[in-house]
């Protein structure tokens, strides 16, 4: 299986494109690349989470930290798409790579947000996306649940886990 053709990739896709439901976006793809055997912070798909978080991070104003997560991002896309051909089909890496420059462009004036779309170029993965979609129940797009997620849930063992790693650092 093509590796944008996972279940948790194109509910990403759903995610990023139809509702800018950033914070699930990281979530699915988070969750996706984990499972694999090969989840190491150099593999492809940590820059599509880094765009996601980053631009989570920009609509809600916090352009310092878009800005170095999505620079992050770039720099992954780039080394990349030089190194593994599987991830430069089936998505218009050309224009993924043009709207992230100028979203960074954006970012270091301090513009307000501006969403895109990740631009597919399969047909299998489209008509994937289109039959998940309709599946899913999503949250309106501009609406504070989606904005502010992090804020909304349960961050009990976020948290927790946040302390004790702060902990084993200063012993």
């Amino acid at each position: 299986m093509h590796p944008y053709h996972h279940p948790l990739f194109v509910k990403f896709i759903v995610y990023f494109n139809q509702n800018q439901d950033y914070f699930e976006c990281h979530e699915v793809l988070e969750e996706y690349w984990k499972s694999l055997p090969e989840s190491r912070k150099e593999h492809p798909l940590t820059a599509f989470i880094l765009l996601a978080t980053g631009m989570y991070h920009w609509r809600r104003e916090n352009f310092i930290g878009a800005l170095r997560t999505l620079r992050k991002a770039e720099i992954k896309f780039s080394t990349f798409l030089h190194m593994n051909p599987i991830f430069t089909k089936d998505i218009d890496f050309v224009q993924l790579q043009s709207n992230l420059r100028l979203s960074l462009s954006y970012l270091e004036h301090q513009k307000t947000f501006t969403s895109f779309e990740i631009c597919m170029t399969s047909s299998e993965l489209v008509e994937l996306v289109t039959n998940v979609e309709s599946s899913m129940n999503l949250l309106p797009i501009h609406s504070n649940d989606i904005i502010h997620k992090h804020m909304l849930r349960d961050r009990t063992d976020i948290l927790k886990e946040r302390e004790e790693k702060k902990k084993g650092r200063h012993q």
